[in-house]
């Protein structure tokens, strides 16, 4: 038979994990908000924020292939004060872009020539905080489109 202390246990986990990822839905939504207009500028997003919660030093991988023709546009976003930096690397581990290298840049505009695989590390900068939700999100347009 199972006790009322099982069943208020159960209860309580149930809503306390329905209502975190409730407040984690809606920060996620609102910091995408926020960063869909530095895509939107021309390029037409992918419809898949790439997103991870980060403590300290963890490292976020996340996948994607580019295709031959189009021009890409990679923006991070994250809440606060919290800065992201970012590596794109093909899948022989052939680093294609850091954001270490171009002062943090919390963007990258880069046209691609042939399809590739590519795998994107994100993490937070270590002086910005200690943990933080990051996000990545992808716009690409065709080549030679003026918009």
């Amino acid at each position: 038979m199972i006790s009322y202390k099982a069943i208020t246990i159960s209860l309580i986990a149930f809503f306390s994990l329905t209502f975190s990822v409730s407040i984690n839905s809606q920060l996620s939504d609102q910091y995408y908000n926020e960063c869909i207009p530095d895509i939107e500028t021309g390029f037409v997003h992918n419809s898949q924020p790439m997103k991870a919660l980060l403590t300290g030093a963890e490292v976020a991988e996340f996948r994607t292939t580019l295709y031959d023709g189009n021009i890409y546009r990679f923006v991070t976003c994250t809440p606060g004060n919290n800065k992201i930096w970012f590596t794109v690397y093909d899948t022989n581990n052939k680093l294609l872009f850091s954001s270490k290298k171009h002062n943090n840049s919390s963007t990258w505009d880069f046209k691609m020539e042939g399809n590739i695989e590519c795998i994107i590390e994100a993490g937070l900068m270590p002086d910005t905080g200690d943990s933080g939700l990051a996000m990545l999100l992808i716009g690409f347009k065709k080549a030679g489109d003026t918009n």
